[in-house]
């Protein structure tokens, strides 16, 4: 089993910046993917940023220019750095990953989630 942990989430004003981090432990052999993810009130899930094992990463065009996604591979952790803050990225921010555990297959896995408000 593994278990994702999100840290860094809290209250900012608009314009300020946070740092989220999420940390993967358990039964892993190595990473392909990981990613934030979000989640408003009445609306449904949506990516942020994604990260493979290579450094490759993919944006959401909302936070281009502001958000920027890393990873320690050597700690199995993923990274958001949030600059630029708005109102409207107040949303739980959930971690992702896809985890080898031994087999030809990943399993994706979630975190559970980390609150974001930004305050105007």
């Amino acid at each position: 089993q593994v278990q994702l942990v999100e840290s860094g989430g809290g209250l900012v004003q608009a314009g300020g910046s946070l740092r989220l981090s999420c940390a993967a432990s358990g039964s892993i052999t190595s990473i392909n993917h990981m990613g934030w993810y979000r989640q408003a009130p009445g609306k449904q899930r949506e990516l942020v940023a994604t990260i493979t094992s290579s450094g490759n990463t993919n944006y959401a065009d909302f936070v281009k220019g502001r958000f920027t996604i890393s990873r320690d591979n050597a700690k199995n952790t993923v990274y958001l750095q949030m600059n630029s803050l708005k109102p409207e990225d107040t949303a739980v921010y959930v971690c992702n990953a896809g985890v080898y555990s031994g087999s030809y297959y990943y399993t994706d896995y979630w975190g559970q989630g980390t609150q974001v408000t930004v305050s105007s």
